[in-house]
């Protein structure tokens, strides 16, 4: 089972960038988006038929804003958007999905770049969402979260982080949320298998920064401890462009 996750910067904007023949040629079962910026109705035609796979679209309700689509190739048994509160829901954050015994987890983490409010706001999705995490883990489900978590755990995701040490995407308080989640049944997947690589999956647009490799490594895949021996491979496709971010591969055997 191959699932891919991309932060498209808005899927208008993308579609007109090729991503449409991306999608089609890529190779994957399951297709996370983040970030998509559009209304249902505003979701390109293009964008939508991709081989025949199966849609699932949960938009923000302030326009051109957030917004999470979910593509599968074999339809779930049970498709959810949210976690149940409406200040979290109405950014069109998460769209969850079940597939036997696997739960996954389509996640655009919160920004904290505009300031102090949306940093404590981005701190108490974190710690609202790991609390439904909790509780699937404590009744034996296998978790995949996956997605922009907008935070860099640790100096090695991110190119400069002495010159980071206050900048929100760095802060000791979000990388301690990350932590936090490993240290409730999760391992980061592309870190368990790669742990001294440096690879990063976002570069701002300022500064030529995607040319010269000064990136932060924002995009994850969380999974269960016990779906940890099931990963074959986690992949940054750090050479697909149409957006600030690139596509991330996760390979599980046997799923």
């Amino acid at each position: 089972m191959k699932i891919t996750t991309w932060n498209v910067n808005g899927i208008r904007a993308v579609s007109n960038k090729g991503f449409s023949d991306w999608a089609k040629s890529h190779d994957t079962d399951v297709l996370c988006l983040q970030e998509i910026k559009a209304m249902e109705d505003q979701f390109p035609e293009t964008a939508r038929n991709i081989n025949d796979m199966t849609v699932y679209i949960n938009p923000a309700k302030r326009p051109g804003y957030s917004g999470v689509a979910s593509y599968y190739s074999t339809p779930p048994e049970e498709v959810k958007f949210g976690i149940g509160y409406d200040i979290f829901d109405d950014e069109g954050r998460i769209i969850k999905s079940k597939h036997g015994d696997l739960y996954l987890y389509n996640v655009y983490f919160p920004s904290g770049q505009s300031g102090s409010e949306r940093v404590e706001f981005k701190l108490n999705f974190y710690e609202t969402l790991l609390g439904e995490l909790k509780k699937l883990h404590v009744d034996g489900k296998k978790i995949i979260v996956t997605g922009d978590f907008n935070t860099a755990h640790t100096e090695i995701d991110l190119a400069n982080p002495k010159s980071n040490q206050k900048t929100s995407g760095f802060l000791p308080e979000e990388r301690a949320m990350i932590s936090k989640y490993l240290d409730s049944g999760f391992k980061d997947a592309y870190r368990e298998l790669y742990p001294d690589k440096v690879e990063y999956t976002w570069w701002t647009y300022r500064f030529r920064s995607r040319e010269r490799n000064i990136g932060w490594r924002l995009d994850y895949f969380l999974v269960s401890e016990s779906l940890m021996e099931n990963v074959e491979e986690v992949e940054i496709l750090g050479d697909i462009e149409g957006s600030d971010h690139c596509p991330v591969v996760l390979t599980l055997k046997n799923q």
